[in-house]
């Protein structure tokens, strides 16, 4: 395992009562992909029994490389929508998706299938089986939201028919599907809006990278950083390790069950101010340009954490130029 995702798995375990987790079995789709990759990593790490569903559609096998041959460890080639479910779970964590805006908007079949008949998939075996589910929803459910930050009292204002919406309809799918299932079968289910996520595994050879991963790759090679529209639009970017605390809170706590929480940072930073960070961390002689804004991108996106903080006594600890410096720095190692 890198010596910055060792230590921030560290940080986690430092900071999540993990008893549940000892010889706990645990189903996670979508655990090759780099939020999936770091909590396998955490539950390992505890003392789970980790089956991973990948179909390497946006995950990597580098990034659960290092755990093959761990007897705790098991890893399964397949798509989540067909694979027939095997065994007894005590967690299942659906997080099966294409997360990538650029992505989604590419492939808007294949991003709605995870959502809808993959998690239908798991929703149905946890019934049979008794099992935890906790889902891995998005920011994206609130559209172009008129209250910020967003509470998850929020019901969201999204395009039912654009671009964006493969992906913001299937998560809203998602989580009207779990409730259902809380409703009508009693389902242990409880769904985790996360918003931007970075961090060390995040994808730079993707040419759909997401925001953080394309400045700091463009940062490296010298080339233009590319900002959409005129940058004033706002996002909030929580660093990896913060946001598998909150997740696995959510999962180990027993009165959670139904609930739906905002996982991300509550401070807003400008994309074009984003850039500019980067580029001075960087250390890179690259010029900002802009490009043409992206159809249908929210001008302003931050949670009210206000929920998490309560009933889970999280918020982040990590600030965005910390964070930063530790992505960049593992960047720097991988193309070393």
């Amino acid at each position: 395992m890198n010596k910055i995702v060792k230590s921030g798995v560290e940080y986690i375990l430092e900071r999540v009562d993990v008893d549940g987790l000892r010889e706990a079995e645990v189903l996670v789709t979508g655990g090759a992909g780099f939020l999936g990759s770091w909590l396998i990593d955490s539950m390992v790490a505890a003392g789970a029994r980790v089956t991973c569903i990948d179909d390497i559609s946006s995950g990597s096998r580098e990034n659960v490389q290092h755990l093959m041959g761990d007897p705790r460890f098991k890893f399964i080639v397949g798509d989540v929508c067909g694979v027939e479910l095997k065994g007894k779970y005590d967690y299942i964590v659906h997080m099966a998706s294409i997360p990538s805006p650029e992505d989604y908007v590419r492939r808007p079949v294949e991003a709605m299938l995870p959502n809808s008949l993959g998690l239908l998939n798991v929703l149905r075996y946890a019934y049979k089986t008794g099992a935890r589910v906790l889902f891995t929803s998005t920011s994206e459910v609130y559209g172009n939201p008129e209250v910020v930050p967003t509470p998850e009292s929020y019901w969201g204002r999204v395009n039912p028919i654009g671009l964006r919406s493969p992906y913001d309809e299937s998560k809203r799918f998602g989580e009207a599907l779990c409730m259902a299932y809380l409703r009508e079968y009693d389902t242990d289910v409880r769904v985790a809006r996360i918003f931007n996520t970075y961090g060390p595994r995040l994808d730079f050879k993707s040419s759909y990278a997401r925001v953080i991963t394309r400045f700091i790759a463009q940062a490296f090679r010298g080339e233009p950083i590319t900002v959409h529209g005129d940058g004033r639009q706002t996002r909030s970017f929580c660093y990896v390790a913060d946001v598998v605390v909150c997740l696995l809170r959510m999962l180990l706590n027993d009165n959670v069950k139904g609930e739906v929480v905002n996982v991300g940072s509550p401070h807003e930073v400008q994309i074009i101010e984003l850039a500019k960070l980067i580029k001075k961390l960087a250390n890179s002689n690259s010029q900002i340009v802009f490009t043409t804004p992206r159809p249908e991108d929210p001008k302003r996106r931050a949670p009210d954490i206000s929920k998490a903080k309560s009933l889970l006594n999280w918020m982040p600890e990590i600030d965005l130029e910390q964070g930063l410096k530790l992505t960049i720095e593992w960047f720097e190692e991988v193309l070393r």
